[in-house]
């Protein structure tokens, strides 16, 4: 899969798309104007990150997510005006970056609202040889991070059920995250009954 990391340059011109697929898709933070579901090709999500900072620290992590290698992944794009471009890396960068657990790449994203559009995102894609990077964990082992997990920005519990609502409000499932968020309420059936479960 090619790779880009975006340079300096190209933050300053035309508008800027960005790639959410956890905490951006409910809480963006930025000004964009216009927002589309979206797929990315060759990565998953995944709760694969320590989270030392937002949703825990280093004596007691949290679990947040990451892009990995393989699969797809759906979420959602934000179209954001080329003047805002420099305001947005750099409010994205100071909210992705607090411990540089992530590797800050352009990637190819097709858009749901246009089939054959296909756009170049900025996404967070994380960095498997960082000392936060969990791979892949028993659900077991993610609902101990996730029940114990507390920091800045709040306990982990509700990053993950938050996500799992948004992710239900665009019509799709991601299976594992629906049994943690089941496990997390203390019950064995899914959330809703179920739409199309993500390929």
């Amino acid at each position: 899969m090619s790779e880009i990391t975006p340079s300096e340059a190209e933050f300053s011109q035309g508008d800027l798309w960005v790639f959410g697929y956890g905490s951006l898709m409910w809480r963006p933070g930025f000004e964009f104007i216009e927002q589309t579901p979206a797929r990315l090709i060759g990565e998953h999500r995944a709760l694969c990150v320590y989270s030392f900072d937002h949703r825990g620290t280093p004596e007691k992590p949290g679990l947040v997510l990451g892009l990995d290698r393989g699969g797809a992944c759906r979420g959602v794009a934000f179209r954001v005006a080329s003047k805002l471009r420099g305001k947005t890396v750099e409010y994205l960068r100071s909210r992705e970056q607090t411990t540089n657990v992530y590797r800050e790449v352009s990637r190819s994203v097709w858009l749901g609202n246009e089939p054959r559009q296909r756009v170049s995102a900025l996404t967070y894609v994380v960095d498997r040889g960082h000392v936060q990077y969990a791979g892949r964990l028993s659900l077991a082992e993610q609902l101990r991070f996730v029940q114990q997990g507390h920091g800045r920005s709040g306990n982990n519990r509700d990053y993950v059920l938050s996500t799992v609502r948004s992710i239900e409000a665009q019509g799709f499932r991601d299976e594992q995250l629906h049994r943690l968020a089941s496990m997390l309420h203390g019950d064995a059936h899914p959330l809703h009954p179920a739409p199309a479960a993500e390929k």
